[in-house]
């Protein structure tokens, strides 16, 4: 579950790029995976997702809230889970050693 502590606030300007999104409209099934779903049919959908990401004229601000709030499922800002996971586990590390050092 996605930590909400890390939410911004309820503010509209603050949530107002979500409407111009190129996924807003779309079957969310495209950017969420079926509990099932495995292999070359994950990687495929995934591939898809990315591809509407990729011309989305709020890509950056989709990436940096789901980064943010360290967003657990689906594909947001042209990220697959794996990928936010690895990169925010990255900043992690550099910050402890930074501290550490």
């Amino acid at each position: 579950m996605a930590d909400v502590h890390r939410l911004p606030t309820p503010v509209v300007e603050n949530w107002d790029w979500q409407r111009q999104g190129s996924c807003r409209g779309a079957n969310s099934a495209v950017f969420f995976h079926p509990d099932s779903e495995r292999g070359s049919a994950r990687l495929a959908r995934e591939a898809h997702a990315k591809r509407i990401c990729h011309e989305c004229p709020v890509l950056r601000q989709c990436r940096e809230h789901a980064l943010s709030v360290q967003e657990p499922y689906g594909i947001w800002g042209g990220m697959g889970e794996n990928e936010r996971r690895a990169l925010i586990s990255d900043q992690r590390r550099r910050t402890r050693t930074r501290i550490g050092a």
